[in-house]
């Protein structure tokens, strides 16, 4: 199975236009055979948590009408996605969540941020279930930057029989996780690891991009590099 790693420089607070971003990357994707695509943290509106704290419509919900571009992109070309986005709850403050949209658009899996961080925690509520959901028989297991910084996500995936780990972030230039976290993540529990990181300024800081593909090994198999939207693809042996 090829599955792919996107990033882009999301627009700040435009759905629409970055919605079209991940449409793109879907189909570029395709093209060289992914059957999934992973995106990066709060890629539907950036990672802007002082617009989303002034305008409750940038948070969405798993069937909001603007992310159909992307439900059409996977339909059109039976290609999985996992887009992140800042998203309603039923009556509290809303989540940091993982929406795992299916080779038909329709919606695999949620999964809410566990461990929000710093300003994080002021605007959104955590999560309290890890993120599962198959596709082609292949067991994958979601989190959400921080959370990375937490081994036991990555032990419990691996218990629970899953071999890829995707992982949605937004990492400023210079962070230690590329080489400290995801790697070891997957050498330590014999998982491929899926990083998608945005490109640009951000709340974070200047993001490089960066999106990669580990082996169970905790080799690099794929990098888009940085400095620009791309894709870091690369073939699974599972």
């Amino acid at each position: 199975m090829k599955t792919a790693a996107g990033q882009f420089t999301p627009v700040p607070g435009d759905i629409e236009a970055n919605v079209r971003s991940m449409s793109a990357l879907i189909r570029a994707a395709s093209a060289q055979g992914a059957r999934l695509v992973v995106f990066p943290e709060l890629a539907v509106t950036g990672y802007e948590l002082k617009l989303i704290a002034d305008d409750p419509e940038l948070c969405v919900a798993p069937d909001d009408p603007r992310l159909q571009p992307v439900r059409d992109a996977c339909r059109a070309t039976s290609t999985a996605a996992v887009v992140n986005c800042a998203a309603r709850t039923p009556g509290g403050r809303p989540t940091i969540a993982s929406l795992a949209l299916g080779p038909n658009g329709e919606l695999l899996a949620r999964y809410d941020k566990l461990h929000p961080y710093g300003d994080e925690l002021d605007l959104f509520e955590a999560g309290t279930e890890d993120g599962r959901f198959t596709l082609d028989g292949v067991r994958f297991a979601m989190a959400i930057c921080y959370d990375n910084r937490f081994p036991e996500l990555a032990e419990r995936a691996r218990a629970d029989n899953c071999r890829v780990y995707v992982a949605s972030s937004a990492l400023e230039v210079g962070n230690d996780s590329f080489e400290s976290v995801y790697p070891v993540r997957a050498r330590d529990n014999g998982l491929y690891v899926l990083l998608a990181n945005p490109v640009g300024r951000s709340e974070v800081g200047e993001c490089g991009g960066g999106s990669a593909i580990w082996g169970p090994d905790g080799s690099l198999l794929a990098t888009a590099g940085g400095g620009s939207p791309g894709l870091a693809v690369a073939e699974l042996r599972l």
